[in-house]
């Protein structure tokens, strides 16, 4: 069957959007799933591990969002906005800015007294490529002067910056948040461990595709952004050993299950590999490596409502999003949390 867009439309009201993390992280709500007999349960983040069972592998992805928004000047004196997206070599960036016309090539923009950037290329998207010079630690410096690139549905201002990283973010790279596993605390996690649940980390740098709308009407038209990944030996030891033996995998967020898919051969299993990923998943998609999935409640019309779809069929998914929303649970990157097992 050819899906449309418009098959994947629901209403959602403004105010259910969320403008803020749950406190604590594990006090957001959770909607359970349950595709044996289609149960439908209602419980509190925390409560997860009445879900889990020993002997199943918990992937998650442990990307690091860069504050990656940049306030700059050029020479005259104007407003630029910088928004890095990819790392192309040490100093070099692709980044996108606002607005593009004052950023012309060899425009030079001043960040602060220890950062500044000379625009070098301009892609077919549009998007720049810039030099940046700096005193000191690149790393450090954005760290310290740069702001969270939430999503621009997100209106409220973030108190604190670490509420959109998850606890296990590792390796810097993401303009945004894996924000599936942002429910989850350091305790929670233990508790997990402790009842006999393996955790393989993965590697997905999220980047600003994952809030680009699907323009196109026929959802196989559409160019799926690229992604950079990884998968080390030992995450592809603990999955293979649980697929060999018949475990379940249970992907945190819609990045871990891109990677994994990405890198499984047809019968699931994985190698440990590295790469960029563009891979499209909607129904009827048939998962070679995930057998569960703990994620938040995407757009309308999103290519990640389609995944989550291609996970428990495109009817259910939307019966799903309007439970949801009859419910009052909070949507989007700040919101809560479903579990389809």
């Amino acid at each position: 069957m050819q899906y449309k867009k418009s098959d994947f439309y629901y209403d959602l009201p403004e105010e259910l959007i969320a403008q803020t993390p749950a406190e604590p992280r594990d006090s957001s709500r959770l909607l359970v799933y349950k595709r044996d007999g289609g149960v439908t349960e209602h419980k509190i983040f925390k409560n997860v591990t009445d879900y889990l069972r020993v002997g199943d592998v918990l992937v998650i992805n442990n990307t690091k969002v860069l504050p990656a928004r940049l306030f700059a000047r050029t020479e005259n004196g104007g407003a630029v906005e910088v928004l890095l997206l990819k790392r192309l070599d040490r100093d070099d960036w692709e980044v996108l800015v606002k607005p593009g016309k004052k950023c012309t090539v060899g425009k030079k923009l001043t960040v602060s007294d220890e950062l500044s950037l000379t625009v070098t290329g301009i892609t077919e998207s549009g998007e720049r490529i810039v030099k940046f010079e700096y005193d000191g630690i690149f790393e450090e410096i954005i760290e310290r002067i740069g702001t969270m690139p939430l999503p621009p549905y997100i209106k409220t201002k973030l108190k604190n910056k670490e509420r959109y990283q998850t606890v296990y973010a590792k390796t810097d790279g993401s303009a945004a948040a894996p924000t599936a596993g942002l429910h989850f605390t350091p305790e929670l996690l233990q508790k997990i461990r402790d009842m006999g649940v393996e955790i393989a980390e993965v590697l997905l740098h999220v980047g600003l595709g994952t809030f680009r709308p699907v323009k196109e009407d026929i959802i196989t038209d559409h160019k799926m952004h690229s992604e950079y990944y990884e998968v080390s030996e030992k995450a592809a030891e603990i999955i293979n050993k649980a697929k060999r033996e018949g475990r379940r995998i249970i992907a945190v967020g819609t990045t871990s299950v891109r990677t994994l898919e990405s890198a499984a051969d047809e019968n699931g299993f994985l190698r440990a590999c590295n790469g960029n990923t563009q891979i499209f998943i909607y129904p009827p998609y048939k998962f070679k490596c995930v057998d569960a999935l703990i994620t938040n409640f995407h757009l309308p019309e999103s290519t990640l409502i389609m995944l989550v779809a291609a996970m428990t069929g495109r009817e259910e998914i939307l019966n799903l999003y309007k439970t949801a929303v009859g419910e009052r649970y909070r949507f989007f990157s700040f919101g809560d949390a479903m579990m389809i097992v």
